[in-house]
């Protein structure tokens, strides 16, 4: 049965590593700040939607995109919803358009507590240069998942925790134990953890997240965990780094679901906004010096679609990637009326189609 929590809630309603070079639409922008994060063209389609295959892990529905190069294609991880809960599969591309499934990353786990109904991977760590192919980076000979699971069946019911997992072929992965709870936090995420982005700045390890407060109509806000080893984890006093906006901003109800990069010395974390206006959620931007100090810029990157659109509903959840001077901004389309709405994968880029 689709009693969605948080679905329910929400339908109330430079491309080699390191080279850091701006592509040619900057060139026409500088006197725009945001230029340089800038993907005003929708493909207008889907890219990845429900496999539709009966007693498939993405048979309902796909969401939360994450993209990055390896062993020259393009990789998707997405997690499936099959009506049951999340596990997370795999898709490769050539031109990040056309998208081949190649199945399950992570499953869940019917005799692990933690992983029984859900496992979600949000991010693999990568190189964090915005104008990259993302290409994912080892620590200590293996790559490293962040994931989240939440502890009942249904669409992200109950409190999840946040858990690393390592694999040293992007294709076998082993979970560890989770590292962060909601019991373990502060007010602002003691309703439980959502996406995990997981950045390596030198020396240091930044896990970004969103989080929820308790009550019944929660906010959702993002902050970060630090570490050096992967192992002991801080949260960082100055949480939510990304907090709610005012009463008539984007971001009013939710600012959520971080995906955070560098560029010639600035940083960015894309997120999107629940408005507490129309309900609507839409993808933001905050720029900053560093990774713990952002500041809000106005822009809408992506905005709902009208009426009848594959997004008229919400437009959220970033991931990005830079191909042959392009821009692109994966996001979860979301179109329709709650519980006959459709929930799949769509992109923009900073040139037209």
């Amino acid at each position: 049965m689709l009693d969605l929590t948080r679905r329910t809630l929400l339908a109330g309603s430079a491309a080699l590593a390191g080279t850091a070079i701006a592509p040619p639409f900057l060139a026409k922008g500088k006197a725009d700040p945001a230029a340089w994060l800038r993907t005003p063209y929708k493909y207008d389609k889907l890219v990845l939607g429900g496999s539709k295959v009966p007693g498939g892990f993405d048979e309902k529905a796909v969401d939360c995109p994450f993209v990055y190069y390896h062993e020259g294609r393009f990789h998707l991880t997405y997690v499936g919803f099959d009506g049951t809960g999340y596990q997370t599969g795999v898709a490769v591309s050539d031109d990040l358009v056309t998208w081949e499934r190649q199945g399950l990353m992570l499953a869940r786990d019917p005799a692990d507590p933690v992983t029984r109904y859900n496992v979600a991977s949000a991010s693999i760590l990568r190189e964090n240069e915005l104008y990259s192919r993302g290409r994912p980076i080892k620590v200590g000979g293996r790559y490293v998942c962040a994931w989240h699971a939440y502890p009942s069946a249904g669409y992200e019911e109950g409190p999840a925790v946040i858990g690393l997992a390592f694999s040293t072929d992007l294709k076998t992965w082993h979970r560890e134990a989770p590292i962060l709870r909601a019991e373990d936090g502060a007010e602002w995420e003691r309703g439980g953890l959502y996406k995990p982005y997981l950045v390596r700045d030198g020396d240091t390890f930044y896990l970004f997240y969103n989080a929820k407060t308790a009550e019944k109509n929660w906010h959702e806000q993002t902050g970060v965990a630090i570490s050096k080893d992967l192992k002991t984890w801080r949260r960082h006093p100055g949480n939510p780094l990304v907090r709610n906006g005012g009463p008539k901003a984007p971001d009013a109800r939710f600012a959520s679901d971080p995906f955070v990069v560098t560029h010639q010395g600035q940083w960015a974390m894309f997120y999107f906004g629940l408005s507490a206006n129309d309900r609507k959620a839409r993808e933001l931007v905050a720029v900053g010096p560093d990774p713990l100090h952002f500041t809000k810029l106005d822009d809408v990157l992506v905005d709902v679609g009208p009426e009848g659109s594959i997004d008229d509903d919400y437009a959220h959840k970033p991931a990005l990637v830079y191909h042959k001077g392009d821009l692109y901004h994966f996001y979860c389309a979301v179109g329709g009326h709650y519980p006959n709405d459709i929930r799949g994968i769509s992109v923009a880029r900073s040139r037209p189609w």
